[in-house]
């Protein structure tokens, strides 16, 4: 296996862009590369560019009336149809639509290839983590569901344990629904309460297909409000005996940075130095359960500046085993960048001043009184029996 991770990049990435307004504002990609290339983590990656997802991988996941949907609002955006979910507030039609969210979709597919192959250790797609999207429509900003693809990829290699952890604000609804029958495929999702914020699904009691997949879907529903030392615990709480349990084939992380006390679109208050704190631990267990065999994409995230940059920026470096310390001061060169781009004033260091982040240990014992342990609970109680673990 090759020491060097991968860092997938295209410039036409920026390509998928819902216009102007949008809170998906592509300049989030851009500016993280900007960041990437300022610290020289280029240097210490190897940047490739995959081929765009073909239909016949698109249709591991996407029905084929789908795909011909998207090319068709991609050729003419006035025809979007909304029965796919297309042409809507959230996923508006534009020009190149299809070849935008193939090129993304192949970014994350050839990703997963390179690390089962053994070409690479870990590898890295910060544009994907599109993890709405389901079989037949376009959901939450999301036209095809990369990580969904990636997995299926994997699968079709003939993987026999792919471990999904999804930490984005929302739900990994899309990811779920994919594999709810398939019990070579464990998802895990930390998100923000259903109750509180979109897509309003990811309950603890949705535990998979009743059957041999029963267990195979993990859902902790964290309170709106939950901070740095609580997403943590919950973190540690879950994935790592989960992991351990199942022990994965290949790890796939999702990163979305929507859980920012910053971000306008949820209410968790997480800051840059504990997402951090989770892209090392998911580093960790890759090595500790699964061979060492990482994939990492992106994700939610609509602070584009001060937020967005900065946590993908760390999770490249951790993947090239060259972490950016959390106190360094950002290149000046970048937020001239920054300011070029968009008028605003970069953040001037790779932190938020909370490294490093405490958190307690659920092995320290639980408060049955609390929010946070509630959720924590709820999620074990859920599933943990159906894997044969205590909960």
């Amino acid at each position: 296996m090759s020491g060097r991770a991968l860092l997938m990049w295209d410039d036409a990435l920026t390509g998928y862009d819902f216009g102007g307004g949008h809170p998906m504002d592509p300049v989030r990609l851009a500016l993280t590369m900007g960041l990437v290339r300022a610290y020289g983590l280029d240097r210490a990656v190897e940047v490739v560019a995959a081929k765009p997802a073909g239909d016949s991988t698109l249709r591991l996941v996407h029905r084929e009336d789908y795909v011909a949907a998207v090319r068709a609002a991609s050729a003419d955006p006035g025809v979007a149809d909304q029965a796919y979910g297309l042409g809507t507030m959230d996923d508006p039609a534009f020009g190149g639509m299809h070849e935008a969210s193939a090129l993304i979709a192949g970014q994350s597919v050839g990703a997963a290839e390179a690390v089962w192959r053994g070409d690479a250790p870990h590898a890295v797609n910060f544009a994907g983590g599109l993890h709405h999207a389901m079989p037949g429509s376009a959901a939450g900003f999301c036209v095809y569901n990369d990580a969904s693809l990636a997995i299926a990829r994997l699968l079709e290699l003939g993987a026999e344990r792919v471990a999904y952890v999804d930490v984005d604000v929302h739900h990994g609804d899309g990811v779920q629904a994919a594999f709810w029958e398939d019990p070579r495929v464990l998802t895990v999702s930390l998100h923000e309460h259903p109750r509180t914020l979109f897509p309003g699904t990811g309950w603890p009691e949705e535990t998979g297909a009743p059957g041999a997949s029963e267990g195979g879907a993990v859902n902790v529903a964290l309170p709106a409000g939950t901070g740095d030392e609580g997403w943590l615990r919950a973190f540690h709480a879950v994935v790592p005996e989960l992991l351990a349990d199942f022990r994965p084939q290949v790890l796939v992380t999702q990163h979305g940075a929507d859980t920012h006390f910053e971000d306008p679109l949820a209410h968790l208050a997480v800051s840059l130095d504990a997402q951090r704190a989770v892209q090392v631990a998911c580093h960790d267990l890759a090595h500790e359960y699964a061979d060492g065999r990482w994939v990492a994409l992106g994700g939610g995230g609509y602070a584009v500046v001060d937020v967005v940059p900065r946590s993908w920026t760390h999770l490249v470096g951790i993947a090239a085993h060259a972490p950016v310390e959390p106190e360094s001061v950002i290149p000046s060169s970048w937020r001239d960048e920054v300011y070029a781009r968009t008028r605003q004033l970069g953040p001037g260091r790779m932190t938020d001043g909370r490294w490093p982040v405490a958190w307690r240990g659920w092995d320290e014992g639980y408060d049955p009184a609390d929010r946070l342990d509630q959720a924590v609970l709820a999620a074990r109680r859920a599933v943990f029996p159906l894997r044969g673990l205590l909960a």
